[in-house]
This record gives C-alpha cells, structure tokens and sequence, in this order.
C-alpha cells in the first residue's frame, strides 16, 4: 500500500537503464521502481519512458501520466497500451534546444562555405580560395517555432542568414529579421526559393512525410536538406529522386525511419549524404532528472502537470 505524501512510478525502457542514465533515485515522497522492483503495481501512478515495449503498461491499471525522457512524444502518442486518459508529459530542456542549434548551424556552414570542397582542395594542395556570399543573400526555412525550431531560427539569424519560419500559429515573441508563415500552407509558402531547409517539427498526422517531392521542388535548384525531426517526416524515395534529378545538391540526416539505420540502406552509400547517428542533440541527465521530479510532485499535489502536452496537437 502507498505511504501518505509519496507517488510512486516505473521504468519503462526497451533499451536503456533510465536509474543509471538519468540518476533517477530521489528518496523521498518520489519513488522509482524498475519492473521487476514492483511489489504491488496498483500503486504506481506514472511511468518515466524511452521506448517502452508493446506490453510495457499493461500490469499498472492506475497510471495516471507517462514522461518521456526526451522532447519526443511520438512514439507514446502511437504506443498501442497506452490509454487517452493517461498525460503524457515531455521533458524540455533549455541546453538540448542550444545543442540542436549548433547541429543545424555546423550542417549550414558546412555546406553553404563548401568546407567539404576545401578538405578536397587540402588534399590536392590546392590554395584556390573559394567564393563567399554574403548571408543575408542565403534563404534559409526553418520548419517548426518550437523550443527546438526557435532556438535553430535564433542562432541563424545571428549569423546573418535570411530565415524564413513555417509554424502552426503566429509566434508570440518573434524575431525581427524573420519571415514567419503560420497555417494552412505555411510550410511550401515558406519553402518558396528556399537554399537550405531545416526540418524540426514534431511528428503528427499532418507532418508524417512532409518532406516529400511536391516540398522540394519548391526549394532553389540545388538546395540542401537538414533533416533534424522524427525520421518519419522524410520520404526517402522523393529524396532519393531529388538527389537524382539535382532539385538538391544533398542533406545531412541525423533521424530515420528505422534506427539504426540498416547496414544495406542505400542513404550510407551516398555520397552526397551526411549522416549522423541520431546525436544532433540529447537531454541533460540532471535537467530530465529535475523535471520528472517536479511533474511527480505536482501529479501528487493534484495538479496537472507544467510539463503535459495537448494530445490533439501531438505536442
């Protein structure tokens, strides 16, 4: 039976020991359990997750909330055992918004100074400089306005660059500089003529596959993808027939459809791709630590969580 003034929650990951990872052992009126921990799963009352298997909810018939431990929620929204009536929280983490800035902004550089062009030039000991525009002349769009997409928006204007945003509504504090499109259309509008075309929306009904042919005839010939969102976001056929057909000169992808990417997948053989393993950002261990502790603590006040999301939205 549950002690008065305590909450008690489970782990559920597939592959990760969250305790470890995270530093998960509060003491206290907070109290995590492994599975095989649980003596009486009638008194867990949320679950803090990372890729929870099919069955992984069924033996708590009084769960209340479920956090993931990254700002993802996808994979919860879609989870077959999970009930509507449970919340389900995400964690926000001001410096992996900061991280995913200095992914996107390194990807731009890379391509739009040609550094993959100078390390051939090193090679050959050629001194030839290469020609510069200035970065007010390169339009870059910037999919989403969340904590992730604004931070992304923040750091490239700082550098210059002419940004344009495509976000589900108008932003509450925008940035001066920066083009925003809200609404229905809001992503080709934003797209139009586009050089480079930063992905960081989150995963919906509406977004699954947004980065389709019809997009990326909208961008200027030769453009360049970063795909830093959910891998479900990219047809990788219609990227595959752009790569071809020259509508983009390339894209760096940190995020697939199956992870890790299959050793026979056509994208490592390409080498007009970049890819990276799924590390443009991550949680701070002691910021996921921090805010599972205070959604546990306000569930156990009776107040629904800082941290929930708006299921209808997905985000």
């Amino acid at each position: 039976m549950a002690q008065a003034g305590t909450i008690s929650g489970v782990l559920l990951s597939s592959n990760l020991d969250l305790k470890s990872v995270y530093g998960l052992d509060f003491g206290g009126g907070v109290r995590l359990f492994n599975p095989d921990e649980v003596t009486d799963p009638g008194t867990i009352r949320f679950a803090v997750c990372w890729l929870p298997e099919a069955d992984a909810f069924a033996p708590y018939p009084n769960l209340e909330m479920a956090m993931s431990v990254g700002a993802g929620v996808d994979a919860l929204l879609k989870h077959p055992g999970l009930g509507e009536e449970v919340m389900i929280c995400r964690v926000r983490d001001p410096h992996q918004a900061d991280l995913m800035a200095g992914y996107a902004t390194h990807e731009v550089l890379h391509f739009e100074r040609e550094f993959a062009q100078m390390k051939e030039n090193q090679s050959a000991r050629n001194w030839d400089p290469l020609p510069m525009r200035p970065p007010k002349e390169i339009g870059i769009t910037v999919l989403g306005n969340g904590t992730m997409g604004a931070a992304v928006t923040r750091a490239l204007s700082a550098l210059g660059f002419s940004v344009s945003v495509a976000c589900r509504s108008d932003p509450g504090d925008p940035l001066p500089d920066v083009t925003y499109y809200s609404g229905e259309g809001a992503v080709e509008k934003a797209s139009e003529d586009a050089k480079i075309l930063v992905n960081v929306l989150p995963l919906t009904a509406e977004t699954e596959n947004v980065l389709n042919g019809a997009l990326f005839e909208k961008l200027a010939p030769g453009a360049w993808l970063i795909q830093i969102g959910r891998g479900e976001h990219l047809h990788e056929d219609d990227l595959l027939h752009a790569l071809e057909s020259g509508r983009l000169a390339g894209a760096s992808l940190d995020v697939f459809r199956e992870e890790p990417l299959p050793a026979d997948h056509p994208f490592w053989r390409d080498a007009r791709l970049r890819i990276t393993p799924h590390i443009a950002s991550d949680s701070t261990p002691s910021v996921v630590a921090g805010q599972i502790l205070a959604s546990a603590q306000e569930l156990l006040a009776g107040e629904r969580p800082n941290l929930a999301i708006n299921r209808f939205q997905g985000y």
